[in-house]
């Protein structure tokens, strides 16, 4: 039975990809997060306690404000100066390359953490923000959210994304500044559900 159904949906996805259809789209319900996904130092885009290090935390909530325990986060963002590295080593942290990118599973209380630097404006004249995707069980694919950061609501007009939201949409999408660094809480449903992206089906564009 597994072998016919990996074969009929690998013959599925080859007919689709000749007739110019989208792929099916990824499945991630589970929890499988346990094995291979987590790795040393994969929620450290730079060394905690390092200079100009803060610490980006909070907790994924289901719809009924219950935390979500095997979530997987990812992060990507600018540095500091605005620019996107896309340099290696995110899998195998050296201690001082800067990669712009992270994995952080949550714990038992939904909590996740990355150690990293404030991102600037990867396009001028707008508020910079860090990219971030959301795999969870009963998610049929991943989610794609932004987290912008506080202090910028002059430029908030020139980003396309803040300027089409309410006020009360749009503050799901704004980190609150904290003691340890920038509070962040995503909720999955339910009352101040965070503003999820679509992309319709292509990759989400850099910055």
């Amino acid at each position: 039975m597994t072998g016919s159904a990996a074969m009929t949906g690998s013959a599925a996805m080859a007919g689709s990809a000749a007739m110019g259809e989208p792929p099916t789209p990824g499945q991630t319900i589970g929890p499988f997060f346990g094995y291979a996904l987590p790795y040393p130092g994969d929620r450290q885009l730079v060394p905690a306690g390092s200079p100009a290090a803060v610490l980006l935390h909070g907790r994924v909530l289901d719809g009924a404000g219950a935390p979500v325990p095997d979530a997987l986060l990812e992060i990507g963002q600018a540095d500091p100066s605005g620019a996107l590295t896309g340099r290696a080593g995110s899998l195998c942290r050296d201690g001082h390359t800067f990669t712009g990118w992270g994995r952080s599973a949550t714990d038992r209380a939904g909590e996740y953490r990355f150690s990293t630097v404030l991102p600037g404006p990867a396009v001028p004249g707008r508020p910079p923000f860090l990219a971030m995707v959301v795999f969870a069980r009963g998610l049929l694919d991943r989610l794609f959210t932004r987290v912008y950061l506080p202090g910028y609501e002059q430029q908030w007009p020139a980003d396309p994304l803040l300027a089409s939201l309410p006020a009360e949409r749009r503050a799901t999408l704004i980190a609150t500044a904290d003691a340890t660094g920038l509070a962040f809480d995503v909720r999955l449903q339910g009352a101040g559900e965070t503003v999820f992206l679509d992309f319709g089906g292509q990759a989400p564009p850099a910055g």
